[in-house]
C-alpha cells in the first residue's frame, strides 16, 4: 500500500505541475485553427495554401498547428471570405471575385491590365493590398494576396476574331464579366468548380481563365480551343485572411512568423501559378486541343474593345484613377 506520505508527497506535485502549466505563457500553449480552401485538394494552389499551414506549424514550434479544408468541404468559394469574418472558419483562401460589388477597390486587380505571368500577378496583387490597405478588407487580417497568369479564352468552337465570339455565353467571374460583354459576347457568372459540368452540359460554351484551369479543374477534356488574347490578360485575385479576433488573441511572436511566412508565398504560389499554366498548355496539347494566336491587328482590336472597361471603373469607383495608375506602375516594376 501507498504510505500516507507518499500520497501528500504526490498530491503536492501535482498540485504544484497544475500551477506551473497555469503560469505558461500564452505562447506556450498550442492553438489549433481551421483554413478553409475553395481549390480541389489535389490542385496546386491547394497544395501551396496547405504547405503554407505547414510551414508555419514548424516555424512556431507546433505553437499553431491549422487544418486545412479544401474543395470548399467547410464553406464554398463565395462564403469563404463572411466565414472568416463571423467565424465559421479561422482562416480561409478562396476569390475576391466570387462576391462581386463586395470589393470595389481590391476589383481594380482583375481590370484587363495585360499581366504577363503569374509571378508577375501575385507580386501586384499583394503589394497593391498592403500598400493601399482597402477600406473594404478592415474587417480581417490579410496574410497574402496572389493572383493567376493572364485569363484567356477557351472555347468549344474556335474563336479567331471579335466576330466569331460575338453572342457565345461565356463563363466569367467579378470584372471579367465586363471584359466578355465588351468582347460582345454574354456572360455567365459561376466559381471553377462549377465550370467543367456547366461547359460539359452547354450551359456555357466557353470560359475565361488561365491556361491552367484545362488541367487543375480538368477543363481541357470539355473544350476544344483557347485563344490566346495575352495583350487584354486579366488576372484573378486571391485572398488569404485570418478572422481579426483570432488574429489579435496570437502571442506576438507568433504574428511576426506569420507575416514572414506570408511574404514568401506570394512568390510560391507565384511560380506554382506560372508552373501549372506550362501544365495546362502542355495537357491540352495532348488532347490534341488547338491554340488560337490572335494577329497583332485583331489584338489591337481587343486592346480596344476592353478600354471602356478601365475607364468606367475609374470614372465609378472612388481613388479608381490611382487604384489603375498603381496596378500600372507595380506591373511595369514586377516585370524587370
Amino acid at each position: 500500500m501507498i504510505s500516507k506520505q507518499i500520497r501528500t508527497l504526490c498530491l503536492a506535485f501535482l498540485c504544484t505541475a497544475m500551477l506551473v502549466f497555469a503560469a505558461l505563457p500564452a505562447s506556450a500553449a498550442s492553438k489549433s485553427l481551421t483554413f478553409s480552401i475553395f481549390f480541389p485538394p489535389t490542385h496546386d494552389q491547394a497544395i501551396a495554401a496547405m504547405d503554407f499551414a505547414k510551414e508555419v506549424e514548424k516555424r512556431t514550434n507546433g505553437q499553431v498547428q491549422i487544418t486545412a479544408f479544401p474543395g470548399g468541404t467547410l464553406t464554398k468559394a463565395p462564403q469563404v471570405y463572411d466565414g472568416v469574418v463571423t467565424g465559421i472558419t479561422d482562416m480561409g483562401n478562396s476569390c475576391f471575385a466570387y462576391t462581386r460589388g463586395r470589393f470595389p477597390e481590391t476589383a481594380a486587380l482583375d481590370l484587363p491590365m495585360g499581366y504577363p505571368n503569374g509571378k508577375v500577378a501575385s507580386q501586384v496583387a499583394n503589394e497593391f493590398v498592403k500598400t493601399m490597405n482597402p477600406k473594404e478588407l478592415q474587417d480581417v487580417k490579410v496574410l497574402y494576396v496572389h493572383a493567376h497568369g493572364p485569363g484567356l479564352l477557351h472555347t468549344q468552337k474556335p474563336v479567331r476574331s471579335l466576330e466569331d465570339l460575338k453572342g457565345m455565353k461565356i463563363r466569367a467571374t467579378g470584372l471579367s464579366a465586363k471584359v466578355v460583354e465588351a468582347l460582345g459576347a454574354v456572360p455567365v457568372a459561376m466559381p471553377q468548380g462549377s465550370t467543367y459540368e456547366a461547359l460539359q452540359k452547354g450551359v456555357v460554351e466557353g470560359t475565361f481563365g488561365p491556361i491552367e484551369a484545362l488541367k487543375g479543374w480538368k477543363q481541357g477534356e470539355v473544350i476544344k480551343y483557347t485563344t490566346e488574347c495575352f495583350d487584354i490578360g486579366y488576372t484573378t485575385a486571391m485572398f488569404v485572411v485570418m478572422n481579426r479576433s483570432t488574429w489579435d488573441a496570437l502571442p506576438e511572436e507568433v504574428k511576426q512568423v506569420m507575416d514572414a511566412v506570408s511574404q514568401e508565398w506570394v512568390k510560391v504560389h507565384g511560380e506554382s501559378w506560372d508552373k501549372a499554366d506550362q501544365d495546362g498548355r502542355e495537357f491540352t496539347l495532348s488532347r490534341g486541343n488547338e491554340l488560337i494566336a490572335l494577329t497583332p491587328e485583331e489584338s489591337a482590336r481587343w486592346r480596344k474593345a476592353v478600354e471602356p472597361v478601365i475607364a468606367d471603373y475609374i470614372a465609378n469607383t472612388p481613388d479608381g484613377e490611382a487604384s489603375v495608375a498603381r496596378i500600372r506602375e507595380l506591373i511595369a516594376e514586377s516585370s524587370k
